[in-house]
């Protein structure tokens, strides 16, 4: 048997890593918590919470605030996170819009700016996006103290691990190493993400899934995305993908899908698909405030909110449809929580009865019976999603090492 002593320092260094992740975590989220409240949490010895924390009182991530009520001796002292000292900027690259905020890492948005998407090959792309990243950095230079990270999220097929965007539908890109460009020029910690899977990740720190271990989020827009949160952790696979919601077949005689299926969910619930629909019953002759050239998703739901028969059929259809796919995942994923985004969650009552009273017929009684459905408290046109990246790279410790080494440098 031999000795692999740069294996024994890999697991070590690991080991150090998770042990500072977890006792952020758990200051982030348990604040305001004592040295002994986080030993007998953590079950980690005393020195080493000692340890840990002065590491992170050095790099202004964490502060010491008003002791706690002591029965005897000396007072606990409580710690809490301290979110000012660094700022992130997060980006969202939709189709048509590039939206750019500045977080501190309390998730508190300071500033956001929206630019429209002219550009479509990935040189153009890329030149804009440094550009307006640049130009946003030295008009925001005041409010920026300390930028520790960029992170970018964009539909498609994103290998997170390396930062390369494989296919993106509004782009032509072949294997865009965007992390590595932007590390360049930059040179800070870097981030890409699928833009629905980081918006999963967000509602699980910041939006209605916190409190539960397992969960799924579905956006409908452009396209139907969804998100998997399992164990608390965000569900992927080899490829860097995982549940392609929207080619769920919904309606085996329905219209045929660009992927080659017939009656795929994306062709019956997207708002485009809706707002189709809407218009060929007006010329048809239903009867509603509707009319051909003011029935865009918002007006539906606006006007089904107000009782339109026509707006609450539509709602009740595309509820219904994603409803039968909501159905599939509970079976196969059994959750606690499932979060719809998107506008049409704008007539949250029609489209909730109508996921339910599908989901009820089609799904196991022993998977639903602790399920919940609700609609998204977050902003899905935000650039939330791309700062929950750097949320999870400080809670799994590969940021927080990185701004800990420069302590010891």
């Amino acid at each position: 048997m031999t000795f692999n002593y740069l294996n024994l320092v890999g697991n070590a260094e690991l080991i150090k890593q998770l042990n500072y992740a977890m006792i952020y975590r758990l200051i982030v989220q348990q604040a305001p918590v004592s040295r002994i409240q986080l030993a007998e949490i953590s079950q980690l010895a005393p020195a080493s919470i000692t340890k840990i924390t002065r590491q992170l009182l050095k790099k202004k991530l964490i502060k010491e605030v008003d002791a706690q009520q002591s029965t005897g001796g000396r007072p606990a002292v409580s710690i809490e996170a301290k979110f000012g000292h660094y700022q992130a900027i997060a980006i969202q690259l939709s189709r048509s819009h590039i939206t750019i905020e500045l977080f501190d890492l309390g998730a508190n948005c300071l500033i956001s700016k929206r630019y429209s998407l002219t550009h479509f090959t990935e040189q153009q792309v890329q030149t804009h996006l440094i550009t307006l990243t640049k130009e946003f950095i030295q008009e925001n230079s005041k409010k920026i103290k300390q930028l520790i990270a960029i992170s970018i999220v964009l539909p498609g097929l994103i290998d997170s691990v390396n930062g390369i965007v494989r296919y993106t539908p509004h782009i032509q890109v072949k294997e865009w190493a965007l992390a590595e460009v932007l590390q360049e020029q930059f040179n800070v910690s870097i981030f890409v993400g699928n833009d629905i899977q980081s918006l999963a990740l967000a509602e699980n720190y910041f939006g209605s899934t916190q409190n539960v271990d397992d969960s799924i989020l579905i956006r409908v827009h452009r396209g139907v995305g969804s998100g998997v949160i399992v164990n608390q952790q965000l569900l992927t696979n080899h490829n860097q993908s995982a549940c392609e919601v929207g080619h769920i077949q919904v309606d085996a005689l329905g219209e045929r899908c660009h992927c080659g299926n017939f009656g795929c969910l994306e062709n019956r619930v997207v708002n485009k698909a809706i707002e189709n629909r809407a218009k060929q019953m007006i010329e048809q002759g239903y009867r509603s405030k509707l009319t051909t050239d003011h029935c865009d998703i918002n007006h539906i739901c606006q006007y089904a909110n107000q009782g339109d028969e026509l707006a609450i059929k539509l709602v009740k259809d595309a509820g219904e449809n994603l409803g039968r796919a909501v159905a599939i995942m509970v079976n196969i994923f059994n959750p606690q929580r499932i979060v719809l985004a998107g506008e049409i969650t704008k007539s949250p009552e029609i489209l909730l009865n109508a996921v339910n009273s599908a989901l009820n017929a089609q799904s196991l009684e022993g998977l639903r019976k602790n399920l919940t459905i609700t609609c998204s408290s977050l902003n899905d046109r935000s650039a939330i999603g791309a700062f929950a990246l750097v949320q999870q790279a400080l809670f799994n410790g590969s940021l927080l090492m990185t701004l800990l080494d420069d302590i010891q440098q």
